[in-house]
């Protein structure tokens, strides 16, 4: 016959005793069987004993609570205990026993309902330690011990150790646990966790905005409309900007990152409206893009609008730089950025009016190839602003890249859009751009974005003024010295080898100028009412010896011929060039109240014997050309502006022209050493 279901057979196992293998009956109390095994082995004190198994890796032990309850609590006692070697033996036990869920659930349970002080500090810290290995799971967690630690963080004036630890314990149940979280939210609030913001330990504003944060990415769909609000509050801006941004202390690095987190988070709020597709039959949706057109354009509200008129808009529209000038709502349907454009739009005509019409009527005015159309710009850089500041992504870990100016106003991001949509304009007038040249405008005004966040300025005026520091060309600039502050260009090698290019290169602009020279440009005169009375042209000699010049009654069409210009100076004739308030003809009475720009464009040629021949040149290119080509002739060094970004410009291209074949080939910092002489030349082969 088969043995009784309820009949098992146990091995159990004692240190430095035999194993004893016995018949347990289930229906029995375990604790009978256990003083049969303790008899067995002369143990006494059986009702401190269970019985522990392995199943695997996990390990149980099968008691009643009440055995756990007194285990876990002589545990206690024993950390408690002064002497170091019962400590050790206590923590050495726990390690063992922590194993097993039911008696880590009452240790965890029991821990901080002993302690009070520093030990409720040191306990606390061992408890969240342990939950950190994940032994036992958070959801194990008495909705008491919660309350617990939740009125440690709500009590005005407990310490501050255990008031850390706390706030750390509720952070880690809030991202462990979705029930827990339900529990934590319960208990505290984002507006009990304030006046932590407002005291001067950092360490307890870090973890207040933890636990804030933590709530917050937690928070289910329901609820995540309230926290919204009440993130998006000015109180709580306002003391996260007076107390911890602008406090007295820098801002450590766990700060940092959770600022950062606060950050993204909020930013994240507006995901939805980025990545809801505008509904072209939407009456009130439509409504906003009428708005726009009216603000612009209108002024005021115009009572006898109606859907035939609405209908004459398409001009209007196409004003505004809308891609889609009959059905402007059409531009809104790609995600990102959505309805989150509109809204942009929609903040600036309203909040920022004067700005919006300039805008517009500003573009509106300027030729067609050259009109920078406001609708397509502001959907772009809604969708570059979204991917810089990373709306709608994660936090990402170890990040701390934070940004003050965000927290120093309730509509940060609508504030932003606007300071960046003026620069995009500024930008697109700097680079002249045309509709062929809208991508490249936008990666210019994506470096000057990300290069003034990278400052880390302190408010939205101080952004300002980093963008108005960083114009298209310093942003060249930029890019030229960057290019050549890299490694490969900083060697010893390459330099030698710019050394060598540059007299190559100087010879090759040196001739580009004499050769305009000899082409000849027009020049105007000045007269004694300081008005342009009539034209001259000057050009050189194809022989390089002699200039020549001549009235002229109105300007050329091209080249001049020789024949046609009376005077003539010899080049060995030219004693010096001298440009601006050196020139004869800048110091004259007559001159002096010329305008800044005449100043910088005059230059005269002084030859003998003690005779000038004064230039007005038409622009800062041609000064440049002839200035140098001047210098050429008389054996001076070209030092205009033009020359050296000429220079540049060519070396850097000669340079890469030249190295081509070394791409991805690491240039020694030294040669290589020359090889010793041989011992004979006797290897030579004689061909004969």
């Amino acid at each position: 016959m088969p043995p009784p279901a309820d009949i098992v057979k146990v091995a159990i196992e004692w240190p430095g005793a035999n194993a004893q293998l016995i018949e347990m009956d289930q229906k029995r109390p375990l604790s009978s069987i256990i003083r049969e095994v303790c008899d067995g082995w002369s143990l006494s004190g059986a009702e401190q004993f269970a019985l522990r198994y392995a199943d695997g890796p996990q390990l149980y032990i099968t008691e009643q609570v009440s055995l756990n309850a007194r285990a876990a609590r002589q545990l206690l006692e024993r950390i408690q205990s002064h002497g170091i070697d019962a400590r050790l033996e206590a923590l050495k036990e726990l390690a063992k026993l922590s194993a097993d869920p039911t008696f880590a659930t009452e240790f965890i349970n029991m821990e901080a309902q002993h302690f009070f002080g520093e030990m409720l500090a040191f306990t606390l810290t061992a408890f969240l330690e342990l939950m950190d290995h994940g032994i036992v799971s958070w959801d194990l967690i008495s909705l008491s011990f919660i309350k617990q630690i939740a009125g440690y963080v709500n009590q005005p004036m407990v310490d501050v150790s255990i008031l850390q630890r706390s706030l750390a314990i509720l952070e880690s149940m809030v991202l462990n646990s979705h029930s827990l979280y339900h529990r934590v939210a319960q208990e505290i609030t984002v507006g009990q966790l304030i006046g932590h913001l407002q005291v001067s330990n950092q360490e307890i504003q870090t973890y207040a905005i933890a636990l804030i944060n933590a709530l917050f990415l937690k928070a289910p769909e329901d609820r995540r409309q309230e926290m919204a609000s009440t993130l998006a509050q000015k109180h709580l801006r306002s003391i996260i900007l007076n107390h911890v941004i602008r406090g007295n202390r820098p801002i450590k690095a766990e700060m940092a990152h959770q600022l950062y987190v606060l950050q993204v988070l909020t930013f994240n709020l507006l995901e939805e409206r980025m990545m809801t597709k505008m509904d072209p039959n939407d009456q009130t949706q439509r409504d906003i893009i009428f708005e726009l057109r009216r603000i612009a354009f209108d002024g005021e509200n115009d009572p006898t609008g109606t859907e035939k008129r609405k209908a004459m808009y398409t001009k209007d529209y196409k004003m505004l730089g809308f891609t889609n000038h009959v059905n402007p709502a059409m531009d809104f349907t790609q995600t990102p950025p959505g309805m989150l454009a509109l809204d942009n739009m929609l903040y600036l005509a309203k909040v920022h009016q004067d700005t919006y019409i300039r805008i517009v009527l500003e573009n509106s005015s300027r030729e067609d190839k050259h009109e920078c159309p406001f609708g397509r710009c502001a959907i772009e850089l809604t969708r570059m602003l979204c991917e810089i500041l990373q709306v709608g992504e994660l936090p990402n870990e170890g990040c701390n890249d934070y940004h003050p100016m965000f927290f120093t106003h309730d509509r940060a991001w609508e504030e932003f859009f606007c300071v960046c949509i003026q620069l995009l304009n500024k930008t697109w007038k700097e680079m002249r751009a045309t509709a062929e040249d809208f991508n490249k405008v936008m990666q210019v005004v994506r470096e000057q974005i990300t290069r003034a966040l990278a400052m880390k300025p302190p408010s939205l005026d101080q952004l300002k003024n980093k963008l108005r520091g960083l114009n298209y060309s310093e942003i060249l600039r930029l890019r030229q010295s960057e290019r050549m502050s890299q490694d490969d260009f900083q060697s010893p090698p390459i330099i030698e080898l710019r050394e060598r290019i540059q007299p190559e290169i100087l010879e090759l602009i040196k001739q580009q100028r004499l050769n305009r020279l000899c082409e000849g440009s027009c020049f105007r005169k000045l007269g004694n009412r300081r008005r342009q009375e009539k034209f001259w042209f000057c050009r050189l000699s194809l022989n390089h010896k002699v200039l020549h010049y001549g009235d002229l009654d109105e300007s050329p069409q091209g080249e001049v011929p020789f024949e046609l210009l009376s005077d003539k100076i010899p080049v060995s004739d030219i004693k010096s060039v001298v440009t601006g308030k050196d020139c004869p003809h800048m110091k004259e009475k007559s001159a002096l109240k010329q305008n800044k720009e005449v100043l910088e464009l005059a230059f005269s040629v002084l030859y003998d014997p003690d005779e000038t021949l004064n230039f007005v040149a038409p622009n800062k290119y041609e000064y440049c050309i002839w200035t140098d080509g001047l210098c050429a002739l008389l054996g001076r060094e070209m030092g205009s502006d033009l020359t050296r970004s000429d220079l540049d410009t060519l070396i850097s291209m000669e340079m890469k022209l030249r190295l081509l074949d070394l791409e991805n080939i690491t240039i020694p910092e030294a040669p290589p050493p020359v090889p010793k002489e041989p011992s004979s030349y006797n290897f030579t082969y004689n061909y004969s």
